[in-house]
C-alpha cells in the first residue's frame, strides 16, 4: 500500500494534517503521514550483530537497504500477531528511510493540532510519546520517532551535535555579537530542542527562547513587550502547526519583516512547496545543525542590512 495513493489533500497552513493509525498489542499509536512513505507485509529480515534488542535487522526494499525496528519490542508491547503477519511501516524523516514494525495498520486519520493533547506528555506518557489524540473512543499516542530512533542507533546523535572546532571563526564576525539578535524557537521535542540548544550556543547565540508549539510562538510574537531577530520552527507541533504559524507571520504586516527558517525532520518536495508558497525564507531537513547556524547568520546579516539601509 502506497500512503501516497491515500493521502487526502490539506490546504497550506490552515493547522490540519493526517497520521496513519497503527495497533501494538490492544493499543493505538501514530505516525504522521509525511513521514510514512509505504505500507507492506512482514519482510523478512536479516541479523544485525551487537543491535539494540529492537533492532529486528535490515531489509532490502526496492534495491534499498534499510533498517528495522520492533515498536513492540521497543515499548515492552507483547504482539498481538506473530512477528510472519506483522506490518512494516516504511518510514523515511531525518534524512534517512526505516521500517517500523507493528501488528495492523488501521487507517489515515485527518486531524487539526488542537487535538494533540500534551497534558501527560514527559509524565505519565514517558519520554517516547509526545501526545494523545482522541478520536472515536480511542486514545491514540503519537510517539517522539526521532527520539526512538537515536536510543536504537546512538551514533545517529552525533548528526544532530555542532562542534565548535568546525564553525568557521568569519561566519560569526559578520554579525558582530551575536547576543544583540534575539531568537525565538518554537519545537515541540524534548530532544530536538536540547540539541538545538546545545547548537546555538555552540555558535555563539545565546540569546534565545524556545517555546514548545506554534500558538505559544505566535503568543511572543505579538506580545508588544518584545521583538524577534528571527523564527526557527518546526512544521509537526500542537495548537499550532509550523506552516500556519508562518502563514500568520508573514500575513501580517508589523511582524512580516522577522525571516523564518522552517527545520523540519519531513523534507518531501510537496513540503518544500507549501512552505515556499506562504514565505518561509529557508527550509532546513534535521539533522542539518551546520546548515541551521549558516542560515540563520545570513538571514540575520540580510536583515540588518535593509534595516540598515531603511533607516
Amino acid at each position: 500500500m502506497s500512503v501516497a495513493d491515500e493521502k487526502i489533500l490539506t490546504e497550506v497552513g490552515t493547522n490540519e494534517w493526517q497520521v496513519v493509525v497503527f495497533l501494538l498489542g490492544n493499543q493505538y499509536f501514530a505516525i504522521n503521514v509525511d513521514k510514512t512513505r509505504e505500507i507492506l507485509r512482514w519482510t523478512g529480515a536479516r541479523d544485525v550483530p551487537q543491535a539494540h534488542h529492537a533492532m529486528k535487522g535490515i531489509t532490502t526494499i526496492r534495491g534499498e537497504v534499510i533498517p528495522l525496528i520492533d515498536l513492540r519490542d521497543y515499548l515492552s508491547i507483547t504482539p498481538g500477531v506473530e512477528l510472519e503477519n506483522s506490518k512494516l511501516i516504511v518510514a523515511e524523516f531525518n534524512k534517512m528511510k526505516l521500517g517500523f514494525v507493528v501488528d495492523a495498520v488501521d487507517r489515515i486519520y485527518r486531524i487539526n493540532s488542537d487535538e494533540l493533547d500534551a497534558s501527560l506528555t514527559g509524565t505519565f506518557l514517558g519520554d517516547n510519546a509526545l501526545y494523545v489524540i482522541k478520536r472515536e473512543g480511542r486514545n491514540i499516542l503519537l510517539l517522539d520517532y526521532e527520539r526512538i530512533v537515536q536510543v536504537v542507533n546512538p551514533n545517529l546523535a552525533s548528526q544532530f551535535k555542532l562542534d565548535a572546532k568546525d564553525i568557521s571563526p568569519e561566519v560569526l564576525k559578520r554579525l558582530g555579537d551575536p547576543d544583540q539578535y534575539k531568537i525565538l524557537v518554537a519545537e515541540d521535542s524534548p530532544l530536538i530542542r536540547k540539541l538545538i540548544h546545545g547548537a546555538l550556543s555552540t555558535g555563539g547565540f545565546h540569546n534565545f527562547e524556545m517555546v514548545g508549539h506554534g500558538k505559544a510562538a505566535w503568543d511572543r510574537l505579538v506580545d508588544d513587550g518584545d521583538e524577534f531577530d528571527i523564527l526557527l520552527t518546526d512544521i509537526e507541533m500542537p495548537k499550532m502547526d509550523g506552516l500556519t504559524l508562518t502563514r500568520r507571520v508573514k500575513e501580517d504586516e508589523s511582524l512580516s519583516r522577522i525571516p523564518i527558517i522552517v527545520f523540519s525532520s519531513v523534507m518531501a518536495e510537496d513540503i518544500k512547496r507549501k512552505a515556499q508558497s506562504i514565505g518561509a525564507d529557508a527550509q532546513i531537513t534535521k539533522p542539518e545543525m551546520h546548515k541551521l547556524l549558516d542560515t540563520l547568520v545570513d538571514l540575520l546579516e540580510k536583515t540588518s542590512r535593509k534595516t540598515v539601509k531603511a533607516s
